[in-house]
């Protein structure tokens, strides 16, 4: 795992008090009604906006999700790019869990729902058809976590799984840091300490359209990944161990294309995960890495990501259904949202030659992502 220092901007704004939580309703970020105000399991819930420049984020400690993410497209105009319901009973009645959240402790999947450490095999919940997904059937997106806002630019969240929660072992210590900085970027620093060795593999699962919430497909976003090779899989998505070159495929994102030019190609890895749904090897082996830049085609507002991890996944939307409302009113369909969630691959646990995602008790496990958001012509 990797150990980081702090950036000095968090070290500073957790020496400060904690503020108060930010009004709901807060016009700036947003004219909806939202209701988060509640309790959950004996835990309060709410809403937490961060501001800073032309750029808002509205963020739930249930399930650490990102509810609403605000900048400005090429005419100067807000638009709110991340999907969301505007309340804590939508998340909870969705048919998709994962809306926004803070997934783990494992993100991704781990093969057969099994791994062995130590000598001691471990056998979690199977939620995913065969396998387990982002930690089980109750992972971090189902937990209320505690909120401190120490300014209105930055939030953190702490959680402590306890051993043995969905199967995982040892007691898993959690801070989760979002930072809204000037320069229309959202910062997500992760923190875990251990008291037993443990896998971990800490994302956000923000489902995207960057023409805005309810704006159609995002088929015509033109993406680029900065990877030229990435994991295929087996039928039900699990790596085979193989670290295949995207060129001459329709994985070949290392120029910008748009999602939907070769969605549709007569591919057996397109075939399994309906589309994309698959990680995406970066070139880069900097601390820092540049992994995707994408561009809506109607906004004109460009997302880049840059991060510590190894990977990055790529999800098309491919499993949308239309079976929830978001907050405007528009329904989930089918490829109206993409997911770049940056990880370490998929089955680490089982596969060892991929980057390890075992923690151990003497280390600090420390991850980084940014989201940069800018206006283009």
């Amino acid at each position: 795992m990797k150990k980081t220092m702090l950036p000095v901007l968090l070290l500073l704004l957790m020496a400060c008090n904690a503020g108060k939580k930010k009004d709901e309703t807060n016009a700036s970020a947003t004219a909806l009604h939202y209701s988060f105000d509640s309790t959950l399991n004996g835990k309060k819930t709410g809403l937490y906006w961060l501001k800073n420049g032309e750029m808002t984020v509205g963020i739930t400690n249930y399930g650490g999700r990102i509810v609403s993410l605000q900048v400005p497209d090429k005419t100067g105009t807000k638009r709110d790019v991340v999907v969301g319901f505007a309340s804590l009973a939508d998340y909870i009645n969705a048919t998709e869990p994962y809306f926004g959240a803070t997934v783990g402790r494992v993100a991704n999947r781990i093969a057969r729902g099994k791994f062995t450490l130590d000598n001691q095999t471990y056998t979690l919940f199977t939620n995913n058809g065969p396998n387990t997904l982002h930690g089980g059937k109750q992972g971090l997106q189902a937990v209320v976590w505690e909120a401190t806002q120490p300014s209105d630019s930055t939030l953190r969240l702490s959680y402590v799984s306890p051993d043995k929660e969905e199967g995982f072992p040892g007691q898993l210590t959690i801070s989760v840091f979002f930072t809204v900085t000037q320069n229309q970027e959202l910062l997500i620093q992760y923190e875990a300490t251990t008291d037993k060795a443990t896998p971990v593999n800490l994302s956000n699962h923000a489902f995207f359209n960057l023409n805005g919430e309810g704006a159609g497909s995002i088929n015509q976003h033109q993406l680029q990944l900065f990877a030229s090779a990435y994991t295929p899989v087996d039928s039900t998505l699990i790596p085979t161990g193989e670290i295949a070159k995207v060129a001459g495929t329709p994985f070949d994102f290392t120029r910008p294309t748009t999602i939907g030019e070769r969605v549709e190609n007569a591919d057996e890895q397109l075939r399994f995960g309906k589309g994309y749904d698959h990680n995406f090897v970066l070139d880069d082996s900097a601390a820092w890495k540049k992994a995707a830049s994408i561009k809506g085609d109607l906004s004109g507002i460009q997302l880049e990501i840059y991060t510590t991890e190894p990977g990055i996944q790529f999800y098309g939307g491919n499993f949308m259904q239309g079976k929830n409302r978001f907050k405007t009113g528009a329904k989930d369909d089918f490829r109206t949202a993409f997911c770049l969630e940056t990880q370490h691959f998929p089955d680490a646990v089982n596969q060892p030659a991929f980057p390890s995602t075992i923690l151990q008790p003497a280390q600090t496990y420390t991850t980084r992502s940014i989201y940069k958001f800018s206006a283009q012509p």
